[in-house]
């Protein structure tokens, strides 16, 4: 998939998945070291922000809002997944108080590849959200093209109050 950072051309890994499909097969590392897949989403709707890097500021943004907008949400899952390290997203959980949002570091690589998102050029992830419902099927997807603009966080949680209920 083609994206710009910064008005500059960058290249994924490939094409992300479409509305309907089955999340793909990966791992990823909570806050405590355990690891956490595809499977463990399973029984919730979950709401995926993927972010590039943890530390600039659009996705310090991002992740504020969605963990904000978390707390209106009972039963759905809020993760915000990037290629951070665990130190790297505790210290920035610490620094701005974020206790919703769920980080998951994808610093091996895993979800970002099986997803199609992975930005080789800089190690990283490309901007997105993904909503799952309980099967583990895509029911909303954001591909943000210019990775240094926010998410329609709107609509995202439009779709969530709509169907999560």
């Amino acid at each position: 998939m083609k994206i710009t950072r910064h008005g500059a051309p960058q290249q994924t890994n490939g094409e992300p998945p479409m509305i309907g499909h089955n999340l793909p097969a990966f791992t990823v590392k909570a806050a405590d070291g355990h690891t956490v897949s595809d499977r463990d989403l399973a029984g919730h709707y979950s709401l995926i922000s993927v972010v590039p890097d943890i530390d600039t500021r659009v996705c310090s943004v991002s992740t504020k809002n969605f963990n904000q907008a978390a707390d209106g949400f009972a039963d759905i899952n809020f993760f915000t997944i990037s290629t951070n390290t665990i130190a790297q997203q505790q210290n920035w959980c610490a620094a701005e108080g974020v206790k919703q949002m769920q980080l998951l570091s994808d610093e091996a690589g895993s979800f970002g590849q099986a997803m199609g998102l992975y930005v080789a050029d800089n190690n990283t992830n490309a901007r997105s959200v993904w909503i799952t419902n309980p099967e583990g099927k895509i029911v909303y997807r954001e591909l943000i093209e210019e990775q240094t603009e926010e998410p329609d966080y709107d609509s995202a949680l439009a779709y969530l109050e709509t169907h999560a209920k």
